[in-house]
């Protein structure tokens, strides 16, 4: 079951982590990873690992709220462990763009509060990285982009807010491709962030930043943003889990906007139950977004379920769907070995596994991008060194439109804005951008088709592990490519959640290989507790 699923007891005192011999609750193996940097003053986050292994809590994030009002420790020693490894690992990781100046005075404010005895939030303590398109009051909020260089905004996204409201502490704002367009943070305008697993590799993209800091353990939990798999094929790279909510359950006011019809805010943890209670932080309708669902937001964090509270087939009943295409010619061997092997072990957990055929899939990645590129053309329009952007000196105004454009954006996103404006143009519309928005209603039409006779479908979150820096860098349609497990889902709106399901050896390095999990729009609850569904209720499992 994937509440229930154990972290892992890392060590922290030196780096790359190390993920567990069986990564959740699949069957694999793992070569330890060896670094030569050392980790200074990692005690509490190393307590926090090992705590958060205990059935009853099989959550970093409850760990912490158990060990602070239990006073074994104190939210600013907490803050204070984090941040000294933050800024030991990021030399060579390069997850952040900014780090707060705040996070020690935000612990002080919780320990207070501890000593005054007043109700603590469900995130008290809990750092949390921000990728730097999701706007934050008084830290730089640049999209990865030079035309936002040194913007500070007023105000917080809706998403970060909450975490605020609940007490959870913003460590900083992650690294990331020039406004979510890219795949590896390699198309970020400031640096290009380290997979922390082989530091020759990318971490993906756009959310790299994000992913890697969770996966380093410089952050408990991170924000990410997802618009064609930017959470769930970094989380694949780095690891980690990566939760994609459905269209419109979590606001995007705040969130820089690169395809509004896609965007969605995700969550990205060490855990299922910590994606899930970071999920249900942040989720809600909003009345700054008009497109927030007003639907009912589940109380994930009262579905947790003790290990040894489980019967031996606590899947009997499931129906998943292994989508058939996703594993066809252009998928690593290996990879495709990992979903294999992931999937038979769900089976002997109880749940029936078919193959389902999707026909439309291969469908989902070029309509994508036509529709991506064409809603970042008039997304990106605003950025002009007039309405918003640093201004660039010019003698009359176009020219003051040509160089700050020129100047503030990188080579993707001005591909993209091209191809975009292309699409739209007159004579060119019904052939692409019409057409594309036909194909992507031949795809809602089949996953939902899918979906009545399968409870879940599973597919490998990327075709391949995580590659070297620079390897597909000229070649941007094999990294256009890397998508195609993830932008079906955006296209049909569904929640999907990635997490470990073994590893892949590439010369010296055993990499993560990462499982998606999609399911019907707005039932999260199935997708992060499958097992809930099929006993009707989850009292019997609560509190193990």
């Amino acid at each position: 079951m994937l509440s229930t699923l154990q972290p892992p007891r890392y060590s922290l005192s030196r780096f790359p982590l190390h993920l567990p011999s069986k990564p959740f609750f699949f069957h694999s193996k793992q070569t330890p990873l060896s670094s030569p940097y050392p980790i200074a003053n990692a005690t509490l986050t190393d307590q926090i690992a090992t705590s958060a292994s205990s059935p009853s809590l099989h959550s970093q994030i409850l760990s912490i709220r158990h060990s602070l009002l239990s006073r074994q420790f104190t939210a600013t020693q907490l803050a204070e462990s984090y941040l000294n490894r933050l800024r030991a690992l990021e030399p060579h990781l390069k997850s952040f763009l900014h780090v707060s100046d705040s996070v020690l005075s935000d612990g002080r404010e919780i320990d207070d509060k501890i000593l005054r005895n007043e109700e603590l939030g469900p995130l008290a303590g809990v750092l949390v990285g921000v990728k730097d398109n999701i706007c934050t009051a008084g830290m730089p909020s640049t999209g990865g982009s030079r035309i936002l260089d040194g913007y500070r905004p007023p105000f917080d996204a809706t998403a970060v807010r909450r975490i605020k409201e609940l007490g959870g502490i913003v460590v900083g704002k992650t690294n990331l491709d020039e406004f979510g367009m890219g795949s590896t943070t390699e198309a970020s305008a400031f640096q290009v962030t380290a997979n922390p697993w082989d530091l020759k590799r990318v971490p993906g993209g756009s959310s790299g930043g994000s992913a890697s800091a969770v996966s380093a353990r410089q952050c408990v939990v991170s924000l990410g943003s997802d618009t064609g798999g930017s959470v769930r094929q970094p989380a694949s790279f780095c690891g980690v889990v990566g939760l994609k909510p459905t269209y419109g359950r979590v606001s995007r006011f705040g969130l820089m906007a690169y395809a509004s019809s896609l965007d969605v805010i995700g969550c990205l943890g060490t855990t299922v139950a910590d994606a899930g209670i970071l999920l249900h932080a942040i989720s809600g309708h909003d009345t700054l977004d008009a497109t927030s669902s007003k639907r009912e937001v589940h109380d994930f964090t009262s579905q947790f379920t003790a290990v040894d509270s489980l019967e031996s087939k606590p899947l009997k009943g499931l129906r998943i769907g292994l989508i058939r295409e996703t594993l066809d010619n252009g998928v690593d061997g290996k990879v495709s070995s990992a979903i294999r092997a992931a999937a038979s072990h769900l089976e002997e957990l109880g749940c029936s596994i078919n193959e389902v055929s999707l026909p439309s899939f291969s469908l989902g990645l070029p309509a994508y991008y036509i529709l991506a590129s064409s809603e970042s053309s008039s997304n990106l329009a605003r950025y002009d060194g007039v309405r918003y952007g640093n201004q660039a000196i010019a003698d009359e105004l176009t020219g003051l439109y040509q160089n700050s454009r020129a100047t503030g954006f990188g080579s993707e996103v001005k591909m993209r804005i091209l191809m975009g404006t292309y699409a739209l143009s007159a004579g060119y519309y019904d052939a692409y951008y019409k057409r594309a928005q036909q194909v992507r209603t031949i795809i809602q039409k089949s996953f939902k088709a899918a979906l009545d006779e399968y409870d879940i479908l599973i597919s490998p979150a990327a075709p391949s592990a995580a590659y070297k820096i620079g390897e597909k860098v000229n070649d941007p349609l094999a990294m256009y490519a890397g998508d195609i497990m993830t932008v079906n889902v955006n296209l049909a709106g569904l929640p999907a959640l990635v997490l470990p399901c073994g590893f892949v050896r590439d010369g010296s390095s055993d990499l993560p290989v990462g499982l998606q999990m999609i399911g019907a729009a707005f039932d999260e609850v199935r997708v992060i507790y499958p097992i809930a569904q099929h006993v009707g209720s989850f009292e019997k499992y609560r509190d193990g």
